[in-house]
């Protein structure tokens, strides 16, 4: 008798809305089984699990709250343990500031890094021992940002952080290799999400002159290369950021010597 195939599993944090929601669903269509976390919609989570469960896929659904570590990644280990396993781990949940460097408190600092660099890095490493334990492999995919490469003003901790959780993904690439793991940045663009108060648009309704393709991204376009990245044709590929922002990085000096003011000196 042969041993039945473990059905592949994914958890993806912040995956009440935006981009978290459209991974969950892109993922359960590509067979995987789901675990969601939330940090304030539980609403919104529960419609993910529904949707996920529409495809014919388990969904489980928990509470994190990336401010109080390092007890929340705890959450990675509860509903791998709820699913069977974990093959997939997508760090997606994020918070910034829009504040004038100036401005800025100690408490804001370390509650944009705790979120986006200090999550990622402890969910990251409890999916990792738990994947090596399985002992067949597996991926995570960090999101970071167009501004893990470059900065924004009124937006410090939040550079900060997606620049360190960049080359975090490339260390966590060298030395998790070995284990069959692969590890990934993503890093959108401006994208039709609650973030930037776009959520459920048309994006081909906005127009975006500064982006070469000439609109904000959406979210299931994000979803599409994260799912590239957790599937089999990317067996191969690790240690890489993956700018998902419509040319928006490719601007450079372009953009700049096409201001006409000084707005671009205000959050």
């Amino acid at each position: 008798m042969s041993t039945p195939v473990a059905r592949r599993t994914a958890l993806i944090t912040g995956a009440d809305s935006g981009i978290g929601r459209a991974t969950a669903v892109r993922l359960a269509e590509a067979g995987l089984d789901i675990g969601i976390t939330w940090h304030s919609d539980e609403k919104g989570a529960e419609e993910t699990a529904e949707e996920v469960r529409a495809h014919g896929r388990r969904a489980a659904v928990a509470r994190m709250d990336l401010t109080r570590l390092p007890g929340a990644a705890d959450t990675v280990d509860e509903l791998s343990a709820e699913l069977g396993r974990l093959d997939v781990l997508v760090n997606n949940a994020g918070t910034g500031t829009m504040t004038p460097y100036l401005d800025l408190t100690l408490a804001d600092l370390r509650r944009v890094l705790d979120v986006d660099l200090a999550g990622p890095f402890l969910c990251g490493q409890r999916a990792a021992r738990r994947m090596i334990e399985q002992g067949d492999g597996g991926r995570i995919v960090n999101i970071t940002s167009v501004h893990e490469h470059q900065p924004r003003v009124g937006a410090a901790p939040y550079c900060a952080a997606k620049a360190g959780l960049g080359l975090l993904t490339q260390t966590m690439a060298l030395e998790l290799a070995q284990y069959g793991i692969t590890v990934n940045a993503v890093a959108p663009g401006e994208i039709a999400t609650p973030m930037t108060g776009q959520e459920d648009i048309d994006v081909h309704t906005v127009r975006r002159p500064g982006i070469p393709l000439g609109r904000p991204g959406d979210a299931r376009e994000v979803a599409a290369v994260i799912a590239f990245l957790a599937g089999p044709d990317a067996s191969y590929v690790t240690g890489a950021s993956w700018s998902v922002d419509g040319g928006m990085l490719r601007m450079g000096p372009h953009a700049g010597s096409h201001l006409t003011g000084d707005e671009w000196r205000r959050p």
